[in-house]
């Protein structure tokens, strides 16, 4: 895996001048909950370390929003929008590796290193499980724990060819809510809706499509395999993920745990929003964890 140096910025100060620019957002924490139930900032501890939420592909930081007020009981949380996620007026790049896993890994390092915390804690969706994984394996100083929600690590032989005629009936500008929830169903039109810029896509769903593409050329079960740290892999019931690779995962790995989950749809932290939130506190309240 290549550092961030090679990919031609410095992990120093990229960040501090763009951040912004990239839709990394501190939301604070942690909050900790009296006796009382009254919230209150803590000055004095940092929780379980940061936390730090990756979006799946389509997606964005903001898509989060729901599950950042619990989160933020158990540490720092960050969002932030993944490359090829932050506007129409993105372009194409020149270079296919811009487009590859590597890159978007290196990305996550440089955010770690820029917010310096300590190790974080990456809960991902989908193609931000992928990268979470990947950045622990390759980073593992950086990582303390991994959430892996409906992600596998080998599809290949699957191809986003037939995405193309499902682009194609997108409207230009989704006008409102509604439209999107009558295209994509209310949990996934949500979703969507709210990644948009007014309504409009945030990116070009050709470079979308493209960074799928690698996914169907290789596989990421050499990356897994090199996860150290406390994991919990959750699978939808209804999976984009091969049958039984989920599973596993956790087969071959000690330090993660399984959870399937009856009835949930790709979007399990917004489909079955109850059972996500107590399947990830529980987890982050485990004796693996040391608050800090």
């Amino acid at each position: 895996m290549r550092p961030p140096e090679e990919y031609g910025y410095a992990v120093t100060n990229r960040f501090v001048s763009t951040h912004a620019d990239l839709g990394l957002r501190d939301h604070g924490g942690p909050v900790p909950v009296d006796e009382l139930h009254t919230a209150h900032e803590s000055a004095d501890d940092l929780g379980v370390g940061p936390i730090v939420l990756l979006h799946g592909l389509m997606g964005r930081g903001r898509t989060w929003r729901r599950q950042i007020p619990w989160l933020r009981r158990y540490g720092r949380v960050f969002t932030f929008d993944a490359a090829y996620h932050l506007g129409a007026d993105t372009q194409f790049p020149d270079d296919p590796a811009e487009l590859a896993t590597e890159r978007f890994v290196a990305d996550l390092g440089e955010i770690l290193t820029w917010i310096d915390l300590g190790p974080a804690v990456l809960i991902g969706h989908s193609m931000g499980a992928l990268h979470a994984w990947c950045a622990a394996a390759a980073y593992p100083e950086l990582v303390s724990a991994v959430v892996v929600e409906d992600m596998a690590p080998d599809f290949r032989g699957r191809t986003t060819t037939s995405w193309t005629p499902w682009f194609d009936s997108w409207p230009e500008r989704f006008t409102d809510l509604e439209q999107a929830t009558d295209m994509f169903g209310p949990v996934a039109g949500r979703y969507f809706f709210e990644a948009f810029d007014d309504g409009r896509l945030h990116g070009k769903l050709s470079i979308w499509a493209a960074i799928a593409e690698e996914w169907g050329t290789r596989d990421f079960w050499t990356q897994w395999s090199q996860v150290q740290v406390p994991s919990l892999v959750i699978e939808a019931e209804y999976t984009v993920t091969p049958p039984g690779q989920m599973r596993k995962m956790c087969a071959i790995n000690d330090a993660a745990r399984y959870l399937h989950v009856p009835g949930a749809g790709h979007l399990v932290h917004d489909d079955a929003p109850q059972l996500y939130r107590g399947a990830v506190e529980a987890f982050l309240s485990g004796p693996e964890f040391v608050w800090r």
